[in-house]
């Protein structure tokens, strides 16, 4: 299915030679980890507090391009640089839905935005996300099906933010996209169970 992940390789190749660098200086892949959710925190938490001046919204755009190349680097770092290790797998995937959190809460303090909608988004993202982590747990590899994985919900999240920051979205327009978001949600999480098990039955299918 058609989703901003398939791009991850070419992206990957571009940020190479930082990665490098990056390995050379003694820097982690778990410190590139919890960087980034520690960024994301600050980003929203200061969002919130001066949720009054719409245009620190744009921060959140520029932000989720640096976001993706801290995922990008830090899953480099772990599988081409010998620092894969278990903690780094947990921090991977609590600091993604920490830093997922923290950017999508602060929509619901936007005067009249449905706090419900972003509730549900916020929601529905951990839940999603959870639905691919499963997949080891039957005999499958985790899963990143879309249509509305991690870095197409950065990509939505971004363009939102810059309709808020510019005064293009109102928020009945915030509120038509999160409800939009919810229901691809639910379809993701369905999509990465259901491919999720098709995967699992291959090996038998075959014997």
């Amino acid at each position: 299915m058609l989703s901003i992940y398939h791009l991850k390789p070419a992206f990957q190749n571009l940020l190479r030679p930082l990665v490098k660098y990056i390995d050379h200086r003694g820097i982690t892949a778990n410190q590139v980890t919890v960087l980034a959710a520690v960024i994301s925190l600050m980003i929203g938490l200061l969002i919130i507090v001066f949720v009054q001046h719409v245009w620190l919204f744009a921060l959140m755009p520029v932000w989720m391009i640096l976001r993706m190349a801290f995922n990008a680097i830090d899953g480099m770092l772990a599988r081409e640089f010998g620092q894969q290790s278990r903690l780094g797998a947990y921090l991977n995937e609590l600091c993604d839905v920490i830093a997922d959190c923290a950017l999508i809460l602060p929509f619901a303090l936007i005067p009249d935005v449905s706090l419900t909608a972003v509730l549900l988004v916020t929601l529905l993202a951990v839940f999603s996300e959870y639905a691919g982590v499963l997949g080891p747990m039957v005999g499958a590899s985790r899963r990143y099906d879309g249509p509305m994985g991690k870095s197409d919900r950065a990509f939505v999240i971004s363009v939102l933010a810059i309709g808020v920051a510019t005064g293009w979205l109102d928020a009945s327009g915030v509120d038509a996209v999160m409800w939009l978001l919810s229901a691809l949600l639910v379809y993701t999480a369905v999509n990465r169970v259901r491919q999720g098990l098709l995967e699992a039955i291959k090996p038998s299918a075959s014997a």
